[in-house]
């Protein structure tokens, strides 16, 4: 029973423990619950003022905002505006202009009118008055062929003979007066151009000679040269082409031959066979060989030498290597490649000076005579020749046609063609440049003097200074003054069409009257 009683108690005081924590732990829970619902509260309320605080921020920023876009849209349009307002005054200014030139249309349509019903009375008026004229010619030509006893065909005849003379009187004068003009403004601007050009470069004078020296150590060894029963001098001048001259010049041995490469192959190879000492004839054909191999290079590098110096560049090795060969040519005994250099420095000097590229200029002055390296190989004129291979090595049309014309194969058609053909003349005729033989040198000024002679009314001619001028006396009661200026004038374009020369030759022409009297 007391057991019982304890276990009862015992849940008894269970419940009410339980009870009282219940309780307990409700009463944590309400007061949790309401200190949740204050900080929800207080949560709110922030949460609701900083809205509000958003709110206002966000309201004035977009006032800000409309603010400058109102600022930007009023300044946009006074920018429009004050466009529109220039346009409108443009247009205002363009539709005045049009009205005036429409007035000024209108002024000049009636002064056309007017101008033109004028021009057509006039014409009606000239009509009139050719219709008139025309009748008195008429009149007039029966009454002088009546008075005359001349037909009209004699009458016109005579007529035109004497308008004849007056027109070449009237021609001479105007000749003579263009040709002093002219001289006073060309001559003094070719004289400066050309001056400046041989000032600017001033080239050697070229000697060349048909003959080549070689020093031997001693007289004994020209008996080596030409070895046992001369074999060994006829395997030199089998080998080189070269005549080789032994005389009783002491200690030199000369070589004889037109074709300074050949010669120069025979100078070598006789040195080195000198120096080697060894001279027998399978010897000789081995340096000669030798000798023309470098020979050849050293002509390539001549070439280049010359292409580098002028400054022209991209040429085609072909090309570069028949200049080389123009090292071993000569006309008139000037040295040809030497020439070319001299005519593509004129070149280049005188087409600075007229305002033409000095680079194709000197290009086609180095090239010109190209054709020289190949004219004794191929037939033909050597202009000729020169431009058909700077046209097969890619060389541009107007270098090709300079080359092809500056010895007047072909008309020149072009500044640079005239310029190569002055400055080809400025180099061969300088003096000490070329050296001519004395027949032909003869014979230059004889066919002067002939030409000279042919015209009516010459009483003497001269050829002097070289033959760079001739002077032509007149019959002065037989000509008159005009008549000599067309004179001189016939006489050059006669020199121009039938003789061939370097530079060119003055004509003078000369006509004086004399009175002379006795006191007696």
């Amino acid at each position: 029973m007391s057991t019982t009683l304890a276990i009862l108690g015992a849940l008894v005081a269970l419940g009410v423990g339980l009870a009282l924590g219940y309780f307990v732990r409700l009463r944590q829970a309400q007061s949790r619950l309401q200190s949740v619902e204050a900080l929800s509260q207080k949560l709110m309320e922030d949460a609701r003022r900083e809205a509000d605080t958003l709110k206002k921020e966000s309201l004035l920023q977009a006032k800000d905002q409309i603010y400058q876009m109102k600022l930007e849209f009023e300044a946009e349009t006074k920018e429009r505006r004050s466009e529109l307002n220039l346009i409108e005054k443009r247009l205002t200014q363009k539709e005045e202009l049009l009205d005036k030139k429409s007035d000024n249309l209108e002024s000049r349509e009636q002064e056309a009118t007017r101008r033109e019903l004028a021009i057509i009375e006039r014409e009606r008026q000239v009509e009139e008055q050719r219709a008139h004229y025309d009748h008195l010619v008429a009149q007039q030509k029966e009454t002088l062929e009546r008075i005359a006893a001349m037909t009209q065909e004699e009458a016109r005849a005579q007529l035109i003979q004497s308008v004849e003379d007056e027109a070449r009187h009237e021609a001479a004068k105007t000749l003579k007066r263009v040709e002093l003009e002219t001289k006073e403004q060309a001559a003094k601007k070719c004289q400066e151009i050309l001056a400046l050009a041989c000032k600017r470069y001033a080239g050697d004078y070229a000697v060349e000679k048909t003959v080549s020296v070689v020093s031997l150590p001693n007289d004994e060894m020209k008996g080596r040269i030409i070895g046992r029963e001369g074999r060994n001098i006829r395997a030199i001048e089998a080998a080189t082409g070269v005549d080789l001259i032994i005389d009783d010049t002491p200690e030199a041995v000369i070589l004889s031959g037109f074709n300074p490469m050949r010669r120069e192959i025979a100078r070598l190879s006789l040195e080195r066979l000198i120096s080697d000492g060894r001279i027998h004839p399978a010897r000789i054909e081995e340096v000669v060989k030798k000798v023309t191999t470098e020979v050849e290079a050293s002509i390539k590098e001549a070439g280049e030498q010359a292409t580098f110096d002028v400054g022209v560049h991209g040429m085609h090795p072909e090309l570069i290597r028949l200049l080389g060969r123009l090292r071993y040519r000569s006309s008139y005994a000037q040295n040809v490649l030497q020439h070319s250099l001299e005519v593509a420095f004129l070149c280049g000097i005188m087409a600075s000076e007229l305002g033409i590229n000095p680079k194709h200029a000197k290009r086609a002055g180095l090239l010109h005579d190209i054709g020289k390296a190949v004219d004794h190989e191929v037939e033909g004129p050597h202009a000729l020749l020169g431009a058909d291979l700077a046209k097969r090595y890619g060389e541009k049309p107007h270098i090709v046609h300079a080359i092809q014309a500056h010895h007047e194969d072909v008309p020149p058609e072009g500044v640079l063609a005239v310029l190569v053909q002055a400055a080809d003349a400025l180099s061969g005729a300088r003096p000490g440049a070329r050296r001519e033989m004395l027949e032909s040198y003869v014979k230059r000024l004889e066919d002067l003097e002939r030409i000279a002679n042919s015209f009516q009314g010459v009483s003497q001619s001269y050829a002097i200074q070289a033959g760079r001028e001739v002077r032509i006396v007149l019959e002065a009661e037989k000509t008159t003054d005009e008549q000599a200026l067309l004179l001189s004038h016939d006489v050059a374009r006669k020199i121009e069409a039938e003789m061939m020369y370097p530079g060119q030759i003055k004509v003078t022409v000369i006509r004086e009257t004399r009175a002379v009297d006795y006191a007696k």
